[in-house]
C-alpha cells in the first residue's frame, strides 16, 4: 500500500479547512467593524428594550417622589428662563407659547415630558381629562379667593403623571401671557410618562439631575370650588 499519496492528500485536506476557517473569521470580523449607524442604533435600541422588560422594583410612592422632585426643579428653570426672556424684551407671542427657551427645551428632551403654560381659560379645555380641569378649576378658585396655592401631581390612567405648579400672581408671566382674562392665572403642567420616568429613575448616573426627596404633608391639597363637575 502506498501511503505518500493517502498522506500528502490528507494534509491537503487539512490546509484547506483550515484556509475556509481562516477566511470565515476574517469575514465575520471586518462585518463587526463595518456596522452602519444605522445597524448599531438599532442595536442600542435593542439593549434599551431589553432593559425596559427587566422587573422594576419601584412603587408608587418612590414615582411621585421622583416626580415631585424633578417637577420642582424643572418648573424653576423654565420659570427663570421664561421671565428673564419676558423682562429682556423678547417676542411676547412666541414666549407665552414656550418657544425660544432652549434650557427648557432641553429639559423636556433629556426627561421625555411635554411642558405647556395654562391658563384660566383651560379648565374648559376637553383635551385635559377630567382630573386635570376639576385640578385646575380649583387652582382658578383659589385664585378668585386669594388662598394659597400648592404643587399637584395627578396619575392619569396608571401611564402618565402631571405635575402642576402655579405662577405667582405678581410675576410678570402671569401679567404678560394671561393679563387680559377676568383671573389672570398661570399653571405649569408637565406630563410624565411613567414608563420613561422608571427607565431614568434605573439609570440614575445618566439621568437624574435632581434628587428624589419626600412631599412634605398636604402638599398636594387643594381647595376645590363648591359642586364643581367635570366629566
Amino acid at each position: 500500500m502506498h501511503l505518500k499519496p493517502l498522506v500528502h492528500w490528507i494534509a491537503s485536506s487539512v490546509f484547506t479547512l483550515s484556509t475556509s476557517v481562516a477566511a470565515l473569521f476574517l469575514t465575520f470580523t471586518l462585518s463587526l467593524f463595518s456596522c452602519s449607524p444605522d445597524r448599531i442604533k438599532q442595536t442600542d435600541q435593542l439593549r434599551q428594550e431589553m432593559n425596559d422588560k427587566k422587573i422594576k422594583r419601584i412603587t408608587n410612592i418612590e414615582l411621585t417622589e421622583t416626580v415631585d422632585a424633578w417637577g420642582e426643579q424643572i418648573v424653576l428653570v423654565a420659570q427663570n428662563e421664561l421671565t428673564g426672556k419676558l423682562k429682556a424684551g423678547g417676542s411676547t407671542a412666541a414666549l407665552c407659547q414656550l418657544e425660544q427657551l432652549p434650557k427648557t427645551a432641553a429639559l423636556a428632551k433629556r426627561y421625555a415630558l411635554t411642558i405647556d403654560l395654562l391658563g384660566a381659560q383651560d379648565v374648559q379645555n376637553t383635551r385635559l381629562s377630567p382630573k386635570e380641569r376639576e385640578v385646575l378649576d380649583a387652582y382658578l378658585y383659589n385664585a378668585e379667593k386669594k388662598l394659597s396655592q400648592q404643587s399637584n401631581i395627578q396619575r392619569i390612567a396608571d401611564t402618565l403623571y402631571i405635575y402642576n405648579a402655579v405662577v405667582p400672581a405678581d410675576n410678570i408671566i402671569c401679567k404678560t401671557c394671561f393679563g387680559d382674562q377676568k383671573e389672570p392665572l398661570a399653571v405649569w403642567r408637565l406630563a410624565f410618562t411613567k414608563r420613561e420616568v422608571i427607565r431614568r429613575m434605573n439609570g440614575k448616573k445618566k439621568y437624574s439631575w435632581f434628587p428624589p426627596r419626600k412631599p412634605t404633608a398636604g402638599r398636594f391639597e387643594l381647595v376645590r370650588r363648591p359642586q364643581s363637575q367635570f366629566c
